[in-house]
C-alpha cells in the first residue's frame, strides 16, 4: 500500500514461498494460489498517522477511523494430500463523518494522502445527502468510554506458524485417516490481526489478536466424522486428536441403519449446541426489543428456561476472543443474561440505551446503560452480545461418556448443518444432522444411524435440558465461537430421516 514504503521480505513470506514452490515440484496438479500484499504489520504510530492525515483532510463536526486487518493464511486438503495454499496481508481503513445530524462512512484499503482524501470526500458527499438522525450521539470522549480492562490474545507462537507448521499437522491429519484406511479433507488456518478505533474526541482503542483453527472431516465407505476447534493460543489445538477423534466417529457410525424419528433423548456435543444457540443471540440487543423482532418481547423477567440455564456475555473469559471494546469505543461489560433460567437482562449500544430509558419498557429493565456490544455505526442491528458464555454444570458436570451411560435409548448428535429459523418467536429451528450422529441403547453406543431432519424449539429445548458438562471453547458452523457445554436434552423433535 502507498505511503508506508516497501519493507524487505520477511522470514514469514520466504517461508510462505518456498513451501509453494515445494508444493509445486511435488505434485504439479497441485494449485498453490498466492495472494500477498507486501504490507508491514501496522504499529501504533503509523495508525496514528493515518489518523491525524484524515482529520487534516475532513470538514466535519466529527470523524471517526476504524483499521482492521493482518496477516491471514490457510492450508486446504482433501483426499489425503494438501492441495491449497493461500495467505494474504491487508488492511482496510473505515472513516465516518458526522455533521448535522447526519453521519456516514466509507472505506479504502490504500493509506496513501489522495486515496484518504477521497474516502473522507466520499464520506462527507454521503452523509449530505441523509436524513438527520435523532438518535445519533456525539461520538464518545476517552472520558465517557473510560479504560478498557486487559485481555491477552496474541499469542507469539501462533503469529509464529508457517506453512511448514500447517503442512506438518497436516501430515498427521493424513497418516491418522490412512490407518483407518479412510479419506480426510479439511483446513489449517492462521492469523495475526488488528482492530483499532479512533475519533476526534481524543479515543484510541487498538487490540492486537492471533488465531488459529482446524477443520478435519474423516470419510469412510458409507459414514464420516468431523472436529474443529479455534483459539488464539495454538497451543491450545491438537490437529492430531482431533482427526483421531473424527476418524473414529466415521469408524463408529459405519452401515447406519434406521431408526424412526420423533421426538428423542438426545446427547449434544458442544458444536450441536453452539449451532443451535446461535440463532437467539442478537434478540438479547436492546435494538431487537425496541423494534419488536425479539423472542423476548414480553417475556422479559420471566423463567423461559430450566433452572440450570444461565447464560453471561464475559469478554474477559479465559477461553473467549476478541476486543474488549465495541464498534464506538466502549467497553464490553460482562453481563448475565439468563440466570437459572430467567430472562436477566439485555445488552445496548449508546442510541439504544437512550431510547430505551425513554421508552416504557425501562422499568421492566432495570439499569438500562451502554454496555459496550454495539456494532460500528451506522448500522440496522444495533447491538447484540458476542462473547457466550454458557455455564456448565459446575460441580454435577457430566461427561458426554456418562450422558450415554445414563441413556437408555436416545441419539448422540456430533454436529449440525443447515440451519434454519421456522418461527422467529419461538426460535423454532430445522436443520440436519451430520457427520457422527449415533444410536444409544442401555447406555452404549449402538452403531450409527441415518441422519435426521429436526424441526425444535430453541425456548423448548431449554426448558428440557436434564444433564449439562463442562463448559468448553466450541466451533462449529453456523454461529461464531463460544464457551459452551454438551447437553443432555429431553424430547427432541427428529422429524424424518435423510438419505444418508
Amino acid at each position: 500500500m502507498r505511503g508506508f514504503g516497501k519493507p524487505a521480505i520477511s522470514n514469514w513470506q520466504r517461508s510462505f514461498f518456498a513451501e509453494c514452490r515445494l508444493l509445486s515440484a511435488e505434485c504439479p496438479s497441485a494449485a498453490a494460489l498466492v495472494l500477498y500484499l507486501f504490507v508491514p504489520m501496522l504499529s501504533p504510530d503509523r495508525i496514528h498517522d493515518a489518523f491525524s492525515r484524515i482529520q487534516k483532510f475532513s470538514s466535519a463536526d466529527e470523524v471517526e477511523a476504524i483499521v482492521a486487518g493482518g496477516r491471514s493464511a490457510l492450508t486446504r486438503f482433501a483426499n489425503n494430500t494438501i492441495h491449497q495454499n493461500v495467505a494474504e496481508e491487508g488492511y482496510v481503513i473505515s472513516i465516518r463523518v458526522a455533521m448535522d445530524g447526519k453521519t456516514a462512512r466509507a472505506t479504502t484499503n490504500r493509506f496513501d494522502d489522495e486515496s484518504l482524501r477521497r474516502a473522507v470526500q466520499s464520506a462527507e458527499q454521503i452523509a449530505k445527502v441523509q436524513q438527520p438522525d435523532p438518535d445519533l450521539l456525539p461520538a464518545p470522549s476517552p472520558e465517557e468510554a473510560k479504560e478498557t480492562l486487559p485481555v491477552e490474545r496474541h499469542f507469539e507462537a501462533t503469529a509464529a506458524i508457517t506453512p511448514e507448521t500447517r503442512a506438518a499437522a497436516v501430515e498427521q491429519i493424513v497418516a491418522v485417516a490412512k490407518k483407518h484406511k479412510q479419506t480426510t479433507a479439511g483446513i489449517y488456518s492462521s492469523s495475526e490481526n488488528l482492530e483499532a478505533l479512533l475519533n476526534s474526541r481524543g479515543l484510541s482503542r487498538i487490540h492486537r489478536q492471533t488465531n488459529s483453527e482446524v477443520s478435519i472431516t474423516m470419510l469412510a465407505e458409507d459414514s464420516s466424522g468431523w472436529q474443529k476447534a479455534n483459539s488464539p493460543n495454538v497451543a491450545h489445538l491438537d490437529p492430531k486428536r482431533l482427526a483421531e477423534i473424527a476418524a473414529e466417529k466415521a469408524a463408529q457410525s459405519a452401515h447406519p441403519r434406521e431408526v424412526s424419528p420423533g421426538k428423542l433423548t438426545v446427547v449434544l456435543e458442544p458444536a450441536a449446541v453452539l449451532d443451535l444457540l446461535g440463532f437467539m443471540f442478537f434478540d438479547f440487543g436492546g435494538t431487537a426489543l425496541l423494534e419488536q423482532r425479539s423472542f423476548l418481547n414480553n417475556r422479559l423477567g420471566t423463567r423461559l428456561f430450566g433452572e440450570n440455564i444461565t447464560i453471561h456475555d464475559d469478554v474477559y473469559h479465559p477461553l473467549q476472543s476478541g476486543a474488549a471494546f465495541d464498534g464506538e469505543g466502549i467497553p464490553r461489560e460482562g453481563v448475565t443474561l439468563v440466570q437459572d433460567g430467567v430472562v436477566r437482562s439485555l445488552v445496548y449500544c449508546r442510541a439504544t440505551a437512550r431510547r430505551m430509558r425513554q421508552s416504557e419498557l425501562a422499568l421492566k429493565l432495570g439499569n438500562v446503560h451502554p454496555t459496550g456490544h454495539g456494532f460500528p455505526l451506522p448500522n440496522e442491528i444495533g447491538d447484540a452480545p458476542m462473547n457466550i458464555v454458557v455455564q456448565g454444570g459446575n460441580g454435577a458436570a457430566k461427561s458426554v461418556d456418562e450422558m450415554i451411560a445414563s441413556t437408555d435409548r436416545g441419539i448422540l448428535v456430533t454436529r449440525l448443518w443447515y440451519i434454519r429459523e421456522v418461527d422467529p418467536y419461538e426460535k423454532i429451528l430445522t436443520g440436519m444432522t451430520r457427520d457422527g450422529t449415533f444410536l444409544i441403547e442401555n447406555g452404549k453406543l449402538a452403531g450409527g444411524v441415518r441422519n435426521f431432519r429436526f424441526n425444535q424449539s430453541l425456548i423448548d429445548m431449554l426448558q428440557n435440558v436434564e444433564m449439562l458438562g463442562t463448559a468448553v471453547r466450541a466451533s462449529g458452523e453456523e454461529s461464531f465461537d463460544m464457551v459452551v457445554p454438551p447437553m443432555k436434552v429431553n424430547g427432541f423433535n427428529f422429524t424424518e430421516l435423510t438419505k444418508f
